[in-house]
């Protein structure tokens, strides 16, 4: 997952506005009580952070995948 598809999928499945707001404020635990935005910025790989949001919000596995969904 790019940084550009990790943007993609957070509107995609929280909202425009929503959406940026968790990854600035919304602390995950899985990622050592950090958000999203300090994750990626630490260098943390988009995908590892965007399944720590999703688990955090109780995001269905159906709904994570995004631009990465596999093929049938």
């Amino acid at each position: 997952m790019r940084y550009s598809d990790f943007r993609e999928a957070v509107v995609d499945v929280f909202g425009a506005r929503l959406g940026p707001v968790l990854v600035d404020e919304q602390v995950l635990e899985r990622l050592g009580d950090r958000t999203a935005a300090q994750a990626l910025a630490d260098g943390d790989e988009p995908r590892t952070v965007w399944w720590a949001l999703c688990d955090a919000m109780e995001v269905p596995v159906a709904r994570r995948w995004g631009p990465d969904r596999p093929s049938s």
